[in-house]
C-alpha cells in the first residue's frame, strides 16, 4: 500500500507528518510525506520557529512527485491540520489528479479545526473552506465530535444525534466518517468512544478516558483507520485495529510523564494490536 500524506512537520515532538508517517511505516504502508510547514515543534508550545512552506512551492513538490509515475501506484491520500487557505487548493488539485491516474485511490482528510474544550484554534476561513470545498471530495473523514458539528451545523450529542450528524455529513460527499472524540452523556463513567460509519453499517467502540492532552494522536488516528480501512474495506476492523493501538500509545505516553507522544516506543501497538475492544453494531 502507498500513502501520499500531506501534512505539516515538527522537528521535536510528534503531529501531522512526523507523527503519522511511522505508524504508517511500521504496519508496511509505504508513505509519500509531503510538508506543508516545517516547524521545530508543535504550536501548543506557544512558541515555535520555522516556515510554513509557500501553497505553490508544495505544489511543486507534488508536481515531481506525478513526474516520477508515482500517482498511478497511490491507494490513499492523506491530509490533516492545514495551515491556510491555499494549501486547501493545492491538496484538492492533488487529490483530482492521484484519481485520475488511480480512480480507485481514496482520499482521507483530516477537518482539523479545534475541540470541544479549546473551540476552532485554526485561522478563521479554513473552517468554510473544509466545510464547503474540502470535505465535499473527500471518501474518508476524521472529525471528533465538536468538529463534526461543525461541519453539518448540528450540536451532536447522544448516539441517535452524533449518528444523525454523521448523516449529514455523509450527504456532503464523504462515504466513511470515523468520529473520534466521542462524549455522549449515558455513556458508562470513566470512558470515551469512536464512531465509525460506512455504507455497511456504524459501529462504536469504547476505551477507557486517560486525563491527558496528547498532541497528534487524532493524527496518529486518521493515518491508521485510512491505512486499515483501504486494506480491508471494514470500518468494524478498522475501528478496532485503531481504537487498539491508540490507546496503547496514550496509556504509555500517560506512563512516561512525558508531554510528547511515545510514538517509537509504542510501535508494537502499531504492528501486532492487541484488539482489547471490540465495536458494537449500533445501525
Amino acid at each position: 500500500m502507498k500513502i501520499l500524506s500531506i501534512q505539516s512537520a515538527v522537528a521535536y515532538g510528534h503531529v501531522g507528518n512526523s507523527a503519522a508517517v511511522f505508524p504508517l511505516q511500521r504496519i508496511g504502508v509505504d508513505v509519500i510525506p509531503v510538508y506543508t510547514v516545517n516547524f521545530s515543534n508543535h504550536t501548543g508550545y506557544g512558541a515555535w520557529r520555522g516556515p510554513l512552506i509557500a501553497p505553490s512551492d508544495v505544489a511543486e513538490v507534488i508536481t515531481g512527485i506525478e513526474e516520477r509515475g508515482a500517482f498511478e501506484q497511490v491507494d490513499a491520500i492523506l491530509s490533516g491540520y492545514q495551515g491556510g487557505e491555499g494549501i486547501g487548493d493545492v491538496i484538492i488539485d492533488a487529490v483530482a489528479r492521484v484519481k485520475a491516474a488511480n480512480p480507485k485511490a481514496l482520499y482521507a482528510c483530516d477537518p482539523v479545526m479545534g475541540n470541544a474544550k479549546s473551540g476552532c484554534f485554526v485561522a478563521p476561513a479554513i473552517p468554510e473552506l473544509l466545510r464547503e470545498r474540502v470535505v465535499p471530495v473527500a471518501d474518508i473523514i476524521t472529525p471528533n465530535q465538536f468538529e463534526l458539528g461543525f461541519l453539518t451545523g448540528t450540536e451532536p450529542d447522544t448516539l441517535e444525534s452524533t449518528l444523525a450528524s454523521v448523516d449529514l455529513a455523509r450527504a456532503m460527499g464523504p462515504s466513511t466518517v470515523l468520529v473520534t472524540s466521542v462524549e455522549r452523556p449515558d455513556r458508562e463513567d470513566g470512558t470515551i468512544e469512536m464512531l465509525a460509519v460506512d455504507d455497511a453499517g456504524a459501529w462504536i467502540v469504547q476505551t477507557p478516558y486517560l486525563p491527558m492532552k496528547a498532541n497528534g494522536s487524532g493524527d496518529v488516528t486518521a493515518a491508521l483507520f485510512t491505512a486499515h480501512y483501504v486494506e480491508t474495506g471494514s470500518a468494524q476492523i478498522a475501528l478496532e485495529r485503531t481504537a487498539s493501538s491508540v490507546f496503547d500509545l496514550l496509556q504509555l505516553t500517560l506512563d512516561s510523564g512525558d508531554r510528547e507522544l511515545k510514538l517509537i516506543e509504542a510501535q508494537e501497538s502499531y504492528a501486532h494490536p492487541k484488539m482489547q475492544f471490540s465495536a458494537r453494531q449500533v445501525r
